[in-house]
């Protein structure tokens, strides 16, 4: 188990359904945590990961308005995709499957702030490329933290580090 692996599978939805065809994803819910039950996809030959999450964040958006002032309706949405998310059940314990909790945990605090930019930006006629370069710029964002995360915990082995941010993302989610 030299390294858990994470992956996130970003789609920019433009439309109707949210994950482009992936009618196994599963949206973000605060009710609803992972089991390894839903990590369906065929782990790889001789990889010493435990375990992978594959997550990721979508966003639609239609706008009104004027070229020179234009607004958005939009919807940020948050998934896991079971088929693209594996474990190795040899490897893994119940403090993994925390940590991969944690990695569509923090993907959802990123949707969160992907929908407080796009609250607050003033959008002009060029609104398709300025709410892309938000979305580039929060999974930049993202991928930074989950980054940071994977190394403070040592991708979970850090227990005392791995409790910790279970308690620090908590309270984030519940803000």
């Amino acid at each position: 188990m030299d390294t858990l692996r994470y992956i996130l599978v970003f789609f920019m939805a433009m439309g109707t359904g949210y994950a482009q065809g992936d009618d196994e994803a599963i949206p973000w819910s605060p009710n609803r945590k992972l089991t390894w039950e839903d990590f369906k996809g065929e782990a790889p030959v001789r990889d010493r990961a435990a375990a992978t999450t594959a997550s990721g964040i979508t966003y639609q958006f239609a706008t009104i308005g004027t070229p020179d002032k234009m607004a958005i309706d939009y919807t940020v949405t948050t998934f896991f995709y079971p088929y693209k998310s594996w474990y190795q059940s040899h490897l893994c314990d119940s403090l993994i499957l925390s940590h991969e909790q944690l990695h569509f945990d923090i993907s959802e605090l990123y949707a969160r702030k992907m929908r407080a930019r796009l609250a607050t930006a003033t959008f002009t006629n060029n609104v398709k490329a300025e709410v892309k370069t938000i979305y580039r710029e929060i999974l930049e964002e993202l991928e930074a933290f989950q980054d940071l995360y994977d190394k403070e915990t040592n991708f979970s082995r850090n227990e005392e580090q791995q409790l910790l941010w279970n308690a620090k993302i908590e309270a984030a989610l519940t803000e």
